[in-house]
């Protein structure tokens, strides 16, 4: 009998990356950073980008200033304003593929449904919507949380004649002059495109199930001396940059059981809310009946002054029905529409799409997920599942600070990893402890208890069982902290050739 180990296989790639957003982006960045140059971007789109690519719907930007939210290795002097819209984020992603020539590694239209890793080889299979394989030694999986549009079901909206879409999924050519239109959901998107689009409309029904809490959004234009300044003396734009991160740092100590700033930010929104609306009616309809912060926080000038115009209405009754022309909410009143249009959201905390990974004796993690919602260690590896590893995974999402600052940490532990994994050999892998990862979130989940996204509102932070497994408990500096380095006691390496040699001397000894 022939007990010799099989002969290693070189993969493919040493890294494969899943997604071509701000975090799959980054990747790449840091690969090359570290003269890795054997890696590929699987994107399923025709252009890199992500939500910035996907969401064009009108007024989307983002609610964290841009000299933040924007990759602190790749500083932009010349953003037009203190928050950016779409067009600009996204532009400025495919200005930084281009000036560091990472097209050559993306595969567009290139969608990976299903990632099998081979324990006899020691890296992963990779295979897309067309049946082609790839193999990798490991996995970087940048798809991010908010690709899932969330549409909530509803009586009868099969039947509805017609259009129906979702923000993230924006009709571009849509007439909407003189339409009759419902908005249903009163989320991030919903607070930008409402007061886009109600000038353009005949008839504009919000139908609100919770008011969300709104403060000011402090936003102006970049000056040309400001633009000057930052280009010619960097270190400026690296201060602006600081104390923009430090500012949110300290207001998200709110959310962490400080009282004093989260009165303050109450009152803050309030006065917001009263110095808009004075109708005492609305003014109750838009006030929020939860701790600031439960939900995700909003910020906006010029959605609370959307609802004075004749031709907008709030609707706080639940629906209903819909019918073939119109919706009927609880209290039994018909509205007749031309459109519906969803700014509901995404489903971010089930971290379950169209993606499979196979690992260790054929493990299924989204079925594993389903069951326990999602979890891994420090966001980044999962047990049973090695070389591996999530950017923006379960519980690394904010409530208070940039993401971009978060996906960077994440990136600096992906190097180390790589690093321990080189010292192991070709062969090797690396496989979180399942007690590190036990006692990691045991941790992570007693400390949710103590922040106000555990005050008693239900939000898209949690599961339908209502577990959080999307946000970081604490401040964006201690992850930063706890992810520059691996500790090598939490993995075991695995030599694929060594585990060979073991299992063929069990064999022989037979």
């Amino acid at each position: 009998m022939n007990t010799s180990p099989a002969q290693h296989t070189s993969p493919d790639f040493q890294v494969a990356i899943i997604g071509a957003g701000f975090a799959g982006l980054a990747a790449a960045f840091r690969l090359r950073q570290q003269h890795r140059t054997s890696f590929v971007i699987f994107e399923r789109a025709e252009e890199v980008g992500g939500t910035w690519r996907d969401n064009t719907y009108p007024g989307c930007g983002c609610d964290v200033p841009s000299h933040l939210y924007s990759f602190s290795f790749e500083p932009n002097p010349h953003w037009s304003r203190m928050y950016s819209k779409q067009p600009e984020i996204l532009e400025y992603l495919k200005k930084y593929v281009d000036t560091h020539d990472l097209r050559p590694h993306i595969r567009f239209r290139t969608e990976i449904i299903h990632s099998k890793f081979d324990t006899a080889q020691g890296f992963w299979i990779l295979k897309d919507t067309q049946g082609n394989s790839t193999t990798a030694r490991v996995v970087i999986s940048a798809i991010g949380p908010l690709n899932r549009p969330h549409i909530p079901k509803i009586k009868g909206v099969e039947n509805f004649q017609g259009d129906v879409f979702h923000s993230s999924e924006w009709k571009e050519n849509y007439p909407l002059k003189d339409k009759k239109i419902a908005v249903i959901g009163t989320g991030a998107s919903a607070i930008q495109f409402v007061p886009e689009i109600a000038p353009k409309v005949a008839q504009l029904t919000v139908f609100q199930r919770t008011a969300p809490w709104i403060i000011p959004k402090e936003d102006r234009k970049i000056t040309a001396f400001e633009h000057q300044l930052f280009q010619k003396f960097p270190i400026f734009q690296q201060a602006h940059r600081g104390l923009i991160y430090w500012l949110n740092e300290f207001r998200g100590l709110s959310f962490m059981g400080n009282e004093t700033l989260q009165k303050f930010g109450e009152q803050t929104a309030t006065k917001h809310l009263h110095n808009a609306i004075s109708d005492p009616q609305l003014r109750k309809a838009l006030t929020p009946t939860y701790k600031m912060g439960c939900k995700r926080v909003l910020i906006s000038n010029d959605y609370y002054p959307t609802f004075l115009r004749k031709n907008v209405q709030l609707v706080t009754e639940g629906i209903q029905e819909i019918k073939a022309n119109e919706l009927t909410d609880q209290a039994g009143k018909e509205y007749p529409l031309d459109a519906i249009i969803f700014g509901t959201g995404f489903v971010a905390s089930e971290f379950i799409g169209t993606l499979n990974f196979r690992g260790l004796q054929q493990r299924d993690l989204m079925a594993e997920w389903s069951k326990t919602g999602p979890e891994a260690f420090y966001g980044i590896t999962a047990e049973g599942f090695p070389n591996l590893l999530f950017l923006v995974g379960p519980n690394t999402g904010l409530g208070h600070n940039s993401i971009v600052h978060m996906i960077e940490s994440q990136l600096n532990y992906a190097m180390d990893y790589l690093k321990i994994l080189d010292q192991g050999g070709e062969d090797a892998y690396l496989d979180v402890q399942a007690e590190a990862q036990k006692k990691f979130n045991e941790n992570i989940q007693s400390r949710l208890t103590d922040t106000v996204w555990a005050s008693g509102c239900k939000s898209w932070y949690q599961t339908s069982g209502g577990k959080n497994t999307t946000l970081w408990p604490g401040l964006t500096v201690e992850y930063r902290q706890k992810t520059r380095k691996i500790n090598p006691c939490d993995y075991r390496l695995v030599k694929v050739s060594d585990y060979q040699r073991v299992s063929s001397s069990l064999i022989a000894a037979r």
